[in-house]
């Protein structure tokens, strides 16, 4: 009897310790000087002293939290998956540092993708050089729509203040790329664009002329365009809809929606353009 209560006892140890071994430990919270802003952010870190390469994540329009969570589903998901490919993961909140609330659909914007959004990556970057688990060589940008947007500013040559040495890599997911088309932009790094043919939200077109217009005087620079998918396709089990009503945490027009495809050509893509 000893022997099997014994026994039993090992089992739900065993039992327990994979659960724990396959769940993810939550983000803790940092603070980074930008500016006149103390920026809080997220910090999803894999197990030991690192060093660990780093992905610096920009939240969309609607912020990086909810009510009751301190990153929404579709960062924390990401961030998991880069964690358990041993990345560090940085989340940097622009919004609610600033006492804001989602800008999806504010007409007056009190924040900006080309300025402050900016200094927040640039504030972040600098934060990391200083961290001794962290690789210096090894940072990575990764956005989403307005996130995403912002990075496209900040991988320009022209961005005077940045830190060397520089972004490894940079992935933007549906950026709103009709600005800087029209700039003739550029990019310091590798820059990955990832959007739906169906996006409504932004602009494929502008996005795919914005690349192309790059070609011969950027660094690498490379766009997928997934033929059936929408805004937010990489976000989990969310019905394709039309968005519909005031929520300033979703964008005024278009149709938003998972496609699970996408999604995962999307998921080997990123793990590969990171691993660069």
């Amino acid at each position: 009897m000893r022997s099997l209560a014994l026994s039993a006892v090992l089992l739900l140890c065993a039992a327990l310790s994979a659960a724990n071994a396959g769940s993810s430990a939550p983000p803790g919270e940092v603070e980074i000087p930008s500016g006149s802003v103390i920026l809080h952010a997220q910090l999803y870190k894999p197990p030991g002293a690192g060093p660990f390469p780093i992905v610096i994540a920009l939240h969309g329009c609607g912020g990086l939290s909810g009510h009751s969570e301190s990153v929404l589903p579709r960062y924390r998901d990401w961030a998991e998956e880069l964690v358990k490919d041993g990345k560090a993961v940085l989340l940097p909140d622009s919004y609610g540092s600033r006492g804001l609330g989602p800008q999806c659909r504010v007409k007056e914007r009190h924040i900006t993708g080309r300025r402050d959004r900016v200094a927040d990556i640039i504030a972040a970057r600098k934060w990391l050089a200083q961290q001794a688990w962290a690789m210096p060589d090894r940072v990575s940008l990764l956005g989403w729509g307005s996130g995403a947007s912002a990075m496209l500013w900040a991988v320009r040559p022209q961005l005077p203040d940045h830190v060397e040495p520089d972004f490894r890599s940079a992935i933007a997911f549906y950026p709103d790329c009709r600005a800087s088309s029209g700039l003739g932009w550029s990019a310091r790094v590798p820059t990955l664009i990832l959007i739906g043919g169906k996006d409504d939200v932004y602009s494929p077109p502008a996005c795919r002329q914005m690349i192309e217009g790059a070609r011969g005087r950027s660094a690498l620079t490379r766009i997928v365009i997934y033929p059936g998918a929408y805004h937010d396709f990489d976000r989990v089990n969310l019905p394709v809809h039309a968005l519909a009503g005031t929520d300033a945490g979703t964008p005024e027009r278009g149709h938003v929606g998972s496609d699970p495809e996408a999604r995962a050509n999307a998921q080997k893509l990123v793990a590969e353009w990171l691993a660069r």
